[in-house]
């Protein structure tokens, strides 16, 4: 096969930087035209102020040529190196880019793939990022100091086989030994520059009850906005250019590091099935991904070619499967029967129900349980009423609780402002420091009062209860556990979340939780803060016990399951 790209990464780049001389010229252009506009309206206005009816003379059009050159000259030049040295990292933290986690399996396996494609391909070094959306996707960026990097979702991560990863990250390799990681990136990060400029004159502050209208009627300062308008035009415009052309000269040069047409092919039709909602999406980045985010499809069109990022899919799909001898429908029926392989081989996961259906409970009695904490304080309420008896962490979290307030220690008779005692001093300085309340009783369930044990779910680290099965997960790593299907559920917990749902649908305004025997005050068995229930969120409103200090939920039996049954049959 024929070669398709150099080699020396270092040259590429070096290559790619000499011709980025053209896009200093066109945004020399680009603010002399802006400036000369609006210099030459001021001199007309001065002129017209001062009682002048006739035009600038020529000796003051030249002064104002030769402001204006000058001006666009300095601007641009810094416009393109604010790009080249911030503009990687503001695409990624505007989309919101983390780096793997080394105890998820799934971006381990990440991981370890880019370092394998990254040895074939003879690049120095290549580092990774993950997106935390359910959405198909991938791209590839050149970082200030020359380090490439490829980025995928979650949702790539959890759908996409091995032969597809490494296919996919060939791809965003081959965009990077090519040069084109570079000119695109340059180019999106040149039309980021008014956007950041638009949001550093936006208050990030409003007043209470400011209206939703006043807050999206933001937009700084009128000619910012108008100037950040036009140059995205401008950079779409230009990285369109070679966007479409691009996307199918790396496609084969990923064949040829990776000598699998077929798993690009897959990945690629995968990828427009489930291709939306890729974080804080700006028609800019679009040349940056594998597949434009949004799109349904596009057309190979006069006005496709000119305004498409991207070719059309199944132009794609067809070069790619003619390099394997295939034709596009076996690619696409390859990718159906992966999906229901995969559907099959999920393993079954039953209820708490199901588990200890016929076998009691143990409960612990209070002198087995060695931190089971007694209610021996009251509080006079600012009625003058004593409300009570609370456990310590159960005090802390009265509504008018102060360190003022008078309490009463039942158990010794002692009647006193709260400050005066010393654990209540003591448990007070560990919440506000996010620390355990009372350290003997961290990382238990905050039903059974025993030990939480570690634990992984989809490959993502949780802590459980040996005995009702509860979950406590950081809120941060639920997006993998929605993402992945790695276990099916039994018919008695899609009969369960069913019910759920009807009764939802029928009260939608019903916050009680799914269990609804378990009690709602419960303590974090992380920092010891009460957790409060909650919706998931806005789009799935199932109760769960969520902690606002450390940002865990905890998920009682079967709720976790439930939930994503509810998602997955969305």
């Amino acid at each position: 096969m024929r070669k398709n790209f150099s080699r020396d990464f270092y040259e590429v780049q070096r290559k790619q930087w000499q011709k980025s001389i053209i896009l200093l010229l066109i945004l020399i252009l680009f603010y002399f035209f802006i400036i000369g506009f609006v210099s030459l309206i001021l001199v007309i206005c001065f002129n017209l102020f001062f009682g002048e009816t006739t035009l600038p003379s020529g000796k003051t059009l030249i002064e104002t040529l030769v402001f204006t050159s000058v001006i666009s000259i300095a601007i641009a030049s810094f416009h393109l190196y604010d790009a080249r040295k911030f503009g990687a990292k503001f695409i990624r933290r505007r989309l919101g880019a983390k780096k793997p986690d080394p105890s998820d399996r799934y971006h381990k396996r990440f991981t370890n793939t880019v370092e394998e494609m990254r040895i074939a391909a003879g690049l120095p070094r290549v580092s990774c990022y993950v997106l935390p959306f359910f959405a198909i996707n991938s791209m590839a960026l050149i970082e200030a100091d020359k380090t490439p990097i490829v980025i995928v979702t979650e949702g790539l991560l959890a759908e996409f086989t091995r032969d597809e990863l490494q296919a996919v990250i060939a791809h965003e390799l081959a965009h990077i030994i090519r040069g084109d990681a570079f000119y695109i990136t340059l180019v999106c990060s040149l039309a980021n520059f008014f956007e950041r400029l638009r949001e550093a004159s936006e208050p990030e502050n409003y007043p209470q009850g400011a209206s939703y209208q006043m807050q999206q009627g933001r937009g700084g300062a009128p000619l910012v906005y108008f100037a950040f308008t036009v140059s995205a035009i401008i950079m779409h415009m230009l990285s369109t250019l070679v966007s479409r052309e691009r996307e199918i000269l790396a496609d084969s040069a990923a064949v040829e590091l990776n000598r699998n047409p077929k798993a690009l092919a897959r990945a690629i039709y995968k990828a427009h099935l489930k291709n939306s909602f890729v974080g804080d999406f700006n028609l800019t980045y679009s040349p940056l991904f594998i597949v434009p985010p949004e799109s349904k499809g596009e057309s190979d069109s006069l006005f496709a070619r000119a305004f498409n990022s991207h070719p059309p899919l199944m132009k794609r799909i067809k070069l790619l499967a003619d390099m394997g001898g295939l034709s596009p429908s076996g690619i696409i029926e390859d990718v159906w029967e992966i999906q229901e392989k995969r559907e099959k081989a999920r393993s079954i996961f039953l209820s708490h129900e199901e588990l200890t259906q016929g076998q009691t409970t143990k409960v612990l009695s209070p002198e087995e349980d060695s931190i089971q904490e007694r209610k021996i304080w009251s509080v006079r309420d600012p009625k003058g009423k004593w409300q009570g008896p609370f456990t310590l962490q159960e005090l802390l979290f009265v509504q008018f609780f102060t360190p003022m307030i008078c309490i009463k220690n039942e158990q010794e008779g002692i009647e006193a402002p709260a400050r005066e005692f010393p654990q209540v001093r003591t448990a007070r300085q560990n919440l506000l420091k996010k620390k355990p309340i009372n350290p003997a009783k961290q990382n238990r369930c905050p039903h059974c009062r025993i030990s939480l044990r570690e634990s992984f779910y989809e490959g993502v680290p949780i802590k459980i209860c040996p005995q009702c099965e509860g979950k406590l997960i950081d809120s941060a790593l639920m997006d993998r556990l929605i993402a992945r299907r790695e276990v099916g559920f039994s018919d008695f917990l899609i009969k369960k979340a069913e019910e759920f749902r009807e009764n939802f649908l029928s009260n939608p305004f019903n916050t009680k939780k799914i269990n609804q025997k378990k009690s709602p005050n419960i303590f974090c068995p992380n920092c010891g803060a009460r957790m409060i229930s909650r919706p998931y969120n806005y789009q799935y409103v199932i109760p769960v016990d969520k902690c606002l200090s450390c940002h865990k939920i905890w998920f009682d039996s079967d709720e976790l399951e439930i939930l994503q049954i509810l998602i997955e049959k969305r």
